[in-house]
């Protein structure tokens, strides 16, 4: 019988968090390591990534972000499984690469980042249907990132909608 064995879940700290490539990024260069809402952190986190890579021309900063996304499947699975637990709280790069797709919507303004941030992270802890039914079915580093990106999609629908309203 092969039966896959899973350590038991830990809590990050320094060590792990520099002991790979794969845990530093997942981990959101230390943002999840956080006591308190280390998801809230790791979008924050986001905000000099974001301003670093806007002034690159449009296809430049899409491709760099579905890279985001694509190397997030893998560093949020790697780092789920040496912590025990596919989807821990300190894995914050969903947040990042997520949120890299929300903010090119956001008025440039700090109110329009705000609202950005705000239906995001409303998005994200809410978890509304379909979210909430694939972050239960789809397992490792591919539902870590899932679940964030549908949320990046209603963040985004409804802050163009805001935006269309005014």
């Amino acid at each position: 019988m092969n039966v896959e064995h899973t350590p038991p879940e830990k809590q990050p700290d320094l060590p792990f968090l520099l002991a790979r490539p794969a845990h530093f990024l997942a981990l959101g260069f230390g943002a999840g390591l956080a006591r308190k809402a280390p998801g809230t952190w790791g979008t924050l986190a986001t905000l000099p990534i974001y301003f670093a890579m806007a002034w690159l021309p449009a296809p430049a900063y899409w491709a760099l972000a579905i890279a985001f996304v694509g190397v997030g499947v893998w560093f949020c699975d790697v780092a789920g499984k040496a912590l025990g637990i596919h989807d821990h709280g300190s894995i914050v790069w969903d947040e990042i690469a997520a949120f890299l797709l929300v903010l090119p919507f956001a008025p440039a303004t700090w109110w329009g980042y705000l609202l950005a941030f705000a239906l995001f992270r409303l998005f994200d802890i809410w978890k509304p249907f379909p979210i909430n039914w694939l972050d239960a079915q789809v397992k490792g580093g591919l539902g870590v990132m899932l679940d964030d990106l549908l949320a990046a999609g209603y963040a985004i629908v409804v802050l163009l909608a805001a935006i269309s309203w005014r």
